[in-house]
């Protein structure tokens, strides 16, 4: 059922070079998909689309791209629009997270931070947009989190830039419609991937959550089950989307609760 939806499909993945994006162009190749690749670092797109081409022999593409920078983002989409015909699908997977209190946020962090899993996102999905009309089809995920549902301490600042992105998200569906385009939230909570070497340097967030993570192949299988279907919203654990209804019913008694769970951070 995959393989015939992805077939021979082509699909930009953002954040590609490690966990999810990684797992999520492979699972991509293995059911038929063609996946174009965007990351910093060339040498892990390099290696990743030699591993695809020996193990699948899977056709993908790759392209280095510093998400942080407007004007390199401009020129790899146009870049991509000029040597494929077309561009079936989007991923907006890459971001990036520091824990800290408000007050101790550092400014060069929260730019960071907002550029990358805010900004970066924006920019690409208008590049797109176009595209997608002229073939009235296509479909853009953006990879959000439960962070951006449930506000826990020291997460002020992460939090706030994936919940731009559901709100994003959320109007972007809306307007879409009746465009042929689908467009789906990804809300999950924490994924044993390499995100906390820069979120939890210290470990002890990422040890005292370590058995609830998410295994990223787990998540990537799931998100490509949903390519090019009306699907709203991925969310990830079950559990922890039903503790976000929760809140958004009973904030001040969940804080309560919740007090301790909320500040292992």
């Amino acid at each position: 059922m995959i393989e015939k939806a992805l077939n021979p499909r082509k699909i930009i993945i953002t954040g590609a070079s490690s966990g999810i994006g990684e797992q999520l162009c492979r699972k991509i190749a293995e059911n038929g998909g063609i996946p174009i690749m965007l990351a910093r670092s060339e040498d892990k797109l390099m290696a990743i689309q030699m591993d695809l081409k020996l193990e699948l022999q899977a056709e993908s593409y790759i392209y280095k791209v510093d998400l942080q920078d407007k004007d390199d983002i401009d020129i790899t989409i146009q870049t991509i629009l000029d040597e494929h015909k077309q561009i079936h699908g989007l991923i907006n997977n890459a971001g990036m997270g520091v824990f800290d209190a408000v007050e101790d946020m550092k400014w060069l962090d929260l730019h960071e931070m907002f550029q990358l899993n805010v900004f970066s996102l924006i920019r690409i999905t208008q590049l797109l947009i176009p595209h997608f009309n002229q073939y009235r089809q296509g479909h853009i995920i953006n990879i959000a989190s439960q962070a951006g549902k449930i506000s826990t301490p020291k997460s002020g600042a992460y939090g706030a830039s994936k919940h731009a992105v559901i709100g994003l998200t959320n109007t972007l569906r809306q307007e879409m419609a009746g465009k042929g385009i689908f467009v789906t939230a990804v809300n999950l909570g924490p994924v044993r991937t390499n995100f906390f070497n820069s979120a939890d340097p210290s470990g002890s967030y990422k040890q005292s959550v370590d058995r609830y993570m998410l295994d990223p192949q787990r998540v990537a299988h799931t998100i490509i089950r949903y390519l090019f279907t009306k699907k709203r919203e991925i969310n990830m654990p079950f559990w922890m989307e039903a503790g976000s209804v929760f809140y958004r019913l009973f904030p001040g008694l969940m804080e309560k609760l919740l007090h301790r769970s909320f500040n292992k951070k």
